[in-house]
């Protein structure tokens, strides 16, 4: 009988916690569709200027990943600016090393594999875990024939200049809401 109360109490705290984090103020939802598509927009907007329509399909893949995190859970660990920007460009030039490292077409997969794997280790170590990382580590091997002769320059646009905007428009749009932080401001000890 006391297991199943201890269970029913646990259960209770796991769904109370659970709807803690999912449900939204109604504003939250406003703030985050704004950042997102200023975001989005600008980075749009210069791609579209400096790459062909084809290598659009980056900005989709890490920086659409980056804006869900930097402005509709602005208080996660892996939104703050260390780890956007840090997991960013450091995937970047392990992805642009890597490509340099293995160019065969036919080992992709090995090249693809170290990419992200060795990007994931990089942003454990450096404390900059970006999800998003490992998505710019594989499209700086995957990319078009247009990405990789970029080469390292890939680290710098698309990729620095991107975060660059993701990060100013996030801390614009989190400024505007009253209830919001970022940076999330965290307590030294």
């Amino acid at each position: 009988m006391e297991r199943k109360m201890k269970r029913r109490k646990t259960y209770r705290k796991a769904k109370i916690m659970v709807l803690k984090q999912t449900v939204i103020d109604p504003i939250d939802h406003l703030w985050s569709f704004i950042g997102a598509f200023f975001g989005i927009a600008l980075i749009g907007s210069l791609q579209s200027i400096t790459l062909s329509s084809l290598d659009n399909i980056f900005l989709i893949g890490s920086f659409g990943a980056s804006a869900v995190l930097i402005y509709g859970e602005t208080s996660s660990p892996l939104s703050q600016p260390r780890n956007l920007v840090g997991g960013h460009l450091l995937s970047a030039f392990i992805g642009v090393l890597i490509a340099k490292l293995i160019p065969n077409p036919e080992l992709s997969w090995l090249a693809c594999a170290l990419a992200v794997s060795l990007a994931i280790v990089v942003m454990q170590i450096t404390k900059t875990m970006h999800p998003p990382g490992g998505a710019t580590a594989l499209i700086a091997v995957i990319g078009s024939a247009q990405i990789k002769d970029l080469g390292f320059l890939y680290v710098i646009n698309p990729v620095g200049i991107g975060v660059l905007i993701l990060l100013i428009t996030a801390y614009i749009t989190n400024k505007f809401a009253r209830h919001r932080q970022y940076p999330v401001k965290q307590n030294r000890k």
